[in-house]
This record gives structure tokens, C-alpha cells and sequence, in this order.
């Protein structure tokens, strides 16, 4: 079976066995990882049902890919940047693409979700007691606006002296 995965930005087309270098992924080596964003499976020429397929992964290395070299010139001046950059990346291990995993998965994680929200519910009540607090203060200083300075006058401008009549 295989599968097309999204992980990274790009695409892969995955099977059991087979090894890939994705961007990174947290996780040390030996590690097992869930490539959730399955875009299609299919067995051979038939397609089947991507929502319902998993593929797990095995983190067999965290490395850098090959150095790019970023060469800057503005010719007749006398400017060169030479720098590099090595992309960190994960080399992983396909250990099984297989239906009914994702299923099984995705119903323990709606159960946890639930709690969760309850939890936040009756911890947002909590919350909003010390805003309650603090809106008076935010109201005392909004009746106490700060005095405006009157604008800077300016001098009147300087006149010329008369002129001398000479005759």
C-alpha cells in the first residue's frame, strides 16, 4: 500500500520500507511519528478512502542537508558577500501505512478534547473576576485626563528699523 503525504511544505510519496529526508521534525532518533496529512492511499491501480489511512514513521536521524553558498556581487564595486546555509532536516523510516489507526486515533483525542474544554470553561469564570478588578482602575484614570498645556505663544515678529532718508 502507499500512501502521498503532505509534511513540510512538500509532498512524498510513501510505502512501508521506504525512507525519506522531510524538514524537521521535533523528536530524537528512534522516535515514532505520525504523518497525519494523508492526501491519497491506494494499493496498486485502486484508490482508497485517504481519511481513513495513518502512516507511522520511524525518526532515524536528525542531520543538515548539502550547503547552499548565497554569493552577493555588485560588479565595479568592490562588494562580494559570500555566505552558506545548511537546511536541518529529518531522516525518517515509512515502518507502516495501513488503514484504521487514524480512526482509532482521532476517537481518543475527541474524548480528551472534551475535558479539556470543560476545564477551560470553568477556568475562564476565574479569569474574568480579577478583570473585573482591574476595570476600575482603567475607569479612574479615564476620569482623570491629563491637563493639556496651553500651546507655546509665539513673539511677534521683529519689524525692519526705518530707513534713513538721505536727501
Amino acid at each position: 500500500m502507499f500512501a502521498i503525504v503532505r509534511t513540510g511544505g512538500k509532498q512524498y510519496r510513501v510505502a512501508a520500507g521506504d525512507k525519506i529526508a522531510v524538514e524537521k521534525l521535533a523528536g530524537e532518533a528512534g522516535d515514532t511519528v505520525t504523518l497525519g496529512d494523508v492526501l491519497l492511499a491506494g494499493e496498486g491501480d485502486s484508490v482508497a478512502d485517504a481519511s481513513k489511512v495513518s502512516v507511522s514513521a520511524e525518526i532515524i536521524a536528525q542531520a543538515k542537508s548539502e550547503k547552499v553558498v548565497v554569493f552577493k556581487k555588485r560588479r565595479r564595486h568592490n562588494y562580494r558577500r559570500k555566505a552558506g546555509h545548511r537546511q536541518q532536516m529529518t531522516l525518517l523510516r515509512i515502518t507502516d501505512v495501513g488503514e484504521g489507526k487514524a480512526a482509532a486515533k482521532k476517537a481518543p483525542a475527541k474524548k480528551a478534547a472534551a475535558p479539556k474544554a470543560e476545564t477551560e470553561a470553568k477556568a475562564a469564570p476565574a479569569k474574568k473576576a480579577p478583570a473585573k478588578k482591574a476595570a476600575p482602575k482603567a475607569a479612574a484614570a479615564e476620569k482623570k485626563p491629563a491637563a493639556k498645556k496651553a500651546p507655546a505663544k509665539k513673539a511677534p515678529a521683529k519689524k525692519a528699523a526705518p530707513k534713513a532718508d538721505t536727501k
